[in-house]
C-alpha cells in the first residue's frame, strides 16, 4: 500500500469524501462501472500518452490489486477456513 505521509492524505481525503459518499449511495450493480470509470478517467489524466507512461499506470494497478488482496482478501479467507474448516 502507498504510505503516503500523513499530511498529505487530509487533503485527498476531504476530495474523496463526498466521491466515497456519492458512490456508497448508487445501486449494487452500478458500483462496479462507476468504480471502474473513476480509475480509468484518474489514469487517463495523470499518465500522458507514451507507452513508459502506460507501464507504469498498468504497474500501479497491479500493485493495488495485490496489495488489496494481501491485506483484506486473504485475512478474509483465512477467516473463512478457520470459521468453516480447510479443503480435503
Amino acid at each position: 500500500m502507498p504510505y503516503i505521509k500523513k499530511d498529505q492524505r487530509q487533503g485527498i481525503d476531504a476530495l474523496l469524501e463526498p466521491l466515497l459518499e456519492h458512490i456508497k449511495g448508487q445501486e449494487v450493480e452500478d458500483i462496479d462501472g462507476q468504480i471502474n470509470y473513476i480509475v480509468s478517467r484518474l489514469l487517463k489524466e495523470v499518465y500522458p500518452p507514451r507507452y513508459f507512461n502506460y507501464n507504469r499506470a498498468m504497474g500501479v494497478l497491479e500493485s493495488i490489486k495485490q496489495e488489496f488482496y494481501r491485506r483484506y482478501v486473504a485475512p478474509y479467507e483465512e477467516g473463512k477456513i478457520k470459521e468453516n474448516g480447510d479443503l480435503k
